[in-house]
């Protein structure tokens, strides 16, 4: 029988529920048991898809297209379960489903309501992940903060699937922040208190409290914290900052014990975990043999989150190489106004990752031109193909004002354009073309030698694509067309010969790396930038 483990969080928003409930899941793996996550999340957004980065962060995307919530990413980097649409529950994709079912007559004219309805929908999809996974444990994280207004009907379809499958098949663990106060010198529990007490008006008594802190725990506030919360000493866990990486958190709980309790809690028989490859991950991070600079130029610099996947993605290809990395963040609006030449210098290797809107392409396109002349290392996602390919068109083919139609409808020569599929969609989320699709790759090319295969398969997320028209053009001016679409169509692809290391995908590669198992192009990019610093061939 599958056992439950149910994630809340307190105090505040922006904890870290995700990063610690995939931590969870890597201990719990690492004692033979197999895990499956999900992520409930309250808003009435049917998927993230349409959500500014500002507002949401990274829209993280799965093999089978789904748009969904950035944690997932976290479970698939931290686990080695498998991700669907169906491990990403929003409130406005409930709401949708009871609609329809009322609208379809499947409540035989009873008065639709919160609870049952509403609650029962939660649960099904809870179950439904359970039989669909084979799961020895399911951990749900419940998106939000206790005491939103929106959150109240997890926390209640929560509350009715434990009671129903009973308090040793299912555990709550609620995250909480215990905040240090500078004038004091201490810290203070009344904000955990508050919390547990506002879980425990909707029903729900937390089974362990794990406690963001900057500083740590002593004995005597543990004690307090178990008295007022009336949680066992021994489940008062603390989740001190860590100093390095976030790849830290699993050895951090292990240390607690944290596993152990949820083993003895779950009647899980399981033996201790052997955590040490994830403790070379770790000393790679913190006390690597090279060192290198990747410059990442995007629009939304300022915000972490929006490029999640890639930052991550790009310490793996440290990892791999045992190079610790700085990852330098640049707007692409300062290197429109300074120059590339002046804010590039020095580094190892640039990054242009996806995104939308005009804002900041002429910085990208800057960017791309100082890669590409200067011999610098250059990997470009999704848009930063497209950067690569206009920025290419215009100074090596002299294509005047080459452009894509997304930014200039009018450009006389519209290099990128929009996907034949496109032209009459008019509903905006989940139409992209989406998940993971087959690649091709061109016999003898430096991607395939990465790779070490000529057929891959990578996740999608555009509308927009190379425009067949200026294939031939492209091609004898030395553009390498690498890799595309099993049936040749579609641009996926591109590299320089000529070039160290100048790599751009229409695909997003980020969405498929982990720690243990680096992406063979972010592994192959840091390879170069480490070589280029350092003046020595690949």
């Amino acid at each position: 029988m599958t056992k439950y483990i149910f994630v809340t969080g307190g105090v505040v928003s922006s904890l870290g529920k995700g990063l610690t409930a995939a931590a969870i899941g890597t201990l719990l793996e690492n004692r033979g048991l197999k895990v499956a996550l999900q992520k409930f999340d309250p808003y009435l957004n049917v998927d993230p898809g349409t959500m500014s980065p500002y507002q949401h962060g990274e829209v993280y995307v799965l093999d089978d297209g789904a748009e969904t919530d950035l944690d997932l990413g976290h479970y698939e980097r931290f686990t080695h379960t498998q991700m669907t649409r169906l491990n990403n529950l929003t409130s406005g994709q409930v709401y949708q489903t009871v609609l329809n079912n009322e609208r379809e007559g499947k409540y035989l004219g009873k008065t639709v309501q919160v609870i049952p309805h509403v609650t029962d929908e939660i649960q099904n999809r809870i179950r439904q992940i359970a039989e669909q996974s084979n799961a020895d444990v399911l951990i749900t994280e419940i998106g939000g903060t206790t005491g939103d207004i929106e959150g109240l009907p997890f926390l209640e379809a929560i509350r009715e699937f434990a009671l129903v499958v009973g308090y040793e098949n299912a555990i709550f663990i609620h995250l909480t922040y215990v905040p240090f106060i500078k004038a004091a010198g201490e810290l203070k529990t009344k904000p955990t208190q508050q919390s547990v007490a506002k879980l425990r008006e909707i029903g729900i008594a937390p089974h362990v409290l794990i406690c963001r802190c900057e500083q740590p725990l002593n004995k005597e506030l543990r004690q307090k914290i178990s008295m007022f919360c009336n949680v066992a000493f021994d489940a008062v866990i603390e989740e001190k900052d860590v100093d390095h990486s976030i790849y830290e958190v699993p050895l951090l709980l292990q240390r607690e014990r944290l596993d152990d309790l949820i083993c003895k809690m779950l009647r899980l028989d399981a033996p201790r975990g052997n955590m040490s490859h994830w403790q070379e991950i770790i000393r790679k991070i913190i006390a690597p043999q090279h060192r290198v600079r990747i410059g990442v130029v995007g629009k939304y610099i300022e915000l972490q989150d929006a490029y999640k996947s890639v930052y991550e993605s790009i310490i793996h290809g440290g990892i791999a190489n045992d190079c610790g990395v700085e990852i330098v963040k640049i707007d692409a609006e300062e290197i429109e106004q300074q120059g590339a030449g002046q804010i590039l210098q020095g580094l190892g290797g640039v990054l242009v990752p996806g995104g939308f809107g005009e804002r900041g392409i002429e910085g990208k396109i800057l960017a791309a031109q100082y890669a590409r002349e200067k011999g610098l290392p250059y990997l470009g996602l999704c848009l930063g193909m497209q950067i690569a390919t206009i920025e290419f068109a215009r100074n090596v083919m002299k294509l005047d004002r080459a452009h894509s139609t997304e930014f200039d409808a009018s450009t006389p020569h519209p290099v990128i354009a929009l996907l034949d599929a496109q032209r009459n969609v008019i509903q905006k989320g989940g139409t992209m073309r989406l998940g993971l699709q087959p690649c091709q790759l061109a016999k003898g090319s430096r991607a395939a030698k990465i790779y070490q295969s000529e057929l891959i398969h990578e996740r999608h997320r555009h509308r927009y694509e190379f425009n067949n028209t200026y294939r031939e053009a492209f091609e004898k001016a030395g553009f390498v067309f690498c890799g595309t679409s099993d049936n040749g169509r579609l641009v996926e692809l591109i590299e320089l010969a000529n070039h160290p290391f100048y790599i751009a995908s229409q695909f997003h590669p980020e969405f498929r790396s982990k720690p243990h198992v680096p992406h063979p192009l972010f592994q192959g990019f840091i390879s170069a930038a480490h070589a280029h610093i350092h003046h020595r061939p690949i």
